[in-house]
């Protein structure tokens, strides 16, 4: 039966389930078969589509890989890079509005994870499928997976709007498989016993930097792009807007979140720290509040920070080793213990909201046990026999 003639120009009978139809398209005549019973009115509806493809093409709008997406002749009228070679290009572009940080991470990811995996593939040829197959051989955890998917459906999205691609077959989807329940990143703050310990075993030019950073919960990015003009000497505050990571190599960028831009109160403790680092770097060129004290230069990083003042602070003070950003989960755990309101602990951590300051330090949340509702009931208790009349005399 394959290949029989029908009554109907450029229409084949192909098996006792196929159809095939042929056309000219690029100067290539073209042969597809589509899975329809070669029956009359099949036939018709065959030389109907073939008819449409022909006015498509004519008409400039024909488009081989969405009309025949199983077809192996798309692939030869694809447009557009292979994906190695788009995903470099975008990078590229893209690097000017990216942190630095960022970048590095999108640039680790492309060259060590997706060129090697997709890269083959032109632009228009990946689809779901590719990426959701390869997810499922990762044994990571499913942040990991959609951190190194991000930069794919990123680059996918800016192919549509530039009209490369139709469509960004990642958009609103999320690979997700189970796992079991992770806990939250080990919150181990300081005691005030190892507080002191520390700064009693750090050398004098580094005091003021750890104090600051237990009394003020700063970031240790934020620390090192302090500056002396973002210090509000009479009202005791500090404007935070800029951060200096390892990535960054220096060079200042923007908090890690928006409510990361924040005005913070300095505490006591914090204001004393800075007059005592005024002696070492007020004069200094680069503005910056503190520096390396070996080398009277600006912190190029935290890794610098940790290296050369904070391991050996901790080692000679005998306190078990935590990392420098658990300077922070100090501060906002001795804040929120002793009873300061939450929504001022969680401003001057630059937290997105109260719940997640809340969440994250629930546990130092003062619990009253029997006490609790003992305010509330002294304040209002004694009014309680004059609320029915307040209220019915409110809705008479």
């Amino acid at each position: 039966m394959g290949n029989q003639r029908s009554n109907h120009e450029g229409v084949r009978i192909a098996s006792a389930s196929t159809i095939e139809i042929d056309f000219y398209y690029q100067g290539v005549r073209c042969r597809e078969r589509l899975k329809l019973q070669p029956t009359p009115a099949n036939l018709k509806k065959a030389a109907r589509h073939r008819a449409a493809v022909i006015d498509a093409i004519e008409a400039g709008h024909f488009d081989y890989q969405v009309t025949f997406p199983r077809s192996k002749n798309a692939r030869k009228f694809l447009r557009g890079d292979r994906l190695d070679h788009y995903l470099r290009s975008w990078l590229d572009a893209k690097k000017p509005t990216l942190k630095a940080s960022t970048y590095r991470d999108y640039r680790k990811t492309i060259e060590g994870q997706l060129i090697p995996e997709f890269g083959h593939l032109l632009l228009a040829e990946l689809k779901r499928g590719h990426v959701r197959d390869w997810a499922a051989t990762l044994a990571c955890s499913n942040k990991r997976i959609a951190n190194l998917v991000s930069p794919l459906r990123a680059a996918l999205d800016d192919a549509m709007h530039d009209e490369l691609i139709h469509a960004n077959p990642l958009a609103g989807w999320h690979y997700r498989k189970q796992e079991d329940p992770r806990e939250r990143d080990e919150l181990d703050p300081f005691t005030a016993d190892e507080q002191a310990a520390i700064l009693a075993a750090c050398p004098d030019a580094g005091q003021p930097l750890l104090q600051f950073a237990f009394w003020t919960g700063l970031r240790t990015s934020e620390l090192v792009a302090l500056e002396w003009g973002d210090i509000d000497w009479r009202r005791k505050r500090l404007k935070v807007s800029r951060a200096i990571t390892q990535a960054s190599k220096g060079q200042a960028e923007g908090p890690k979140t928006t409510a990361g831009a924040r005005t913070i109160d300095l505490l006591p403790r914090a204001i004393e720290a800075l007059k005592a680092q005024k002696a070492q770097s007020y004069l200094h060129p680069s503005s910056r509040v503190f520096l390396n004290p070996r080398t009277g230069d600006p912190w190029t990083g935290d890794q610098a920070i940790r290296k050369t003042l904070w391991a050996h602070a901790l080692k000679r003070a005998g306190v078990r080793y935590r990392r420098p950003y658990q300077t922070r989960h100090t501060y906002a755990s001795m804040m929120v213990s002793a009873g300061e309101p939450l929504a001022w602990v969680s401003r001057q951590m630059g937290h997105t909201s109260v719940v997640t300051t809340a969440r994250i330090y629930a546990q130092w949340i003062p619990n009253a046990h029997g006490a609790a509702g003992a305010k509330a009931d002294e304040l209002y208790g004694e009014n309680r026999m004059a609320m029915p009349y307040v209220v019915s005399a409110y809705f008479s």
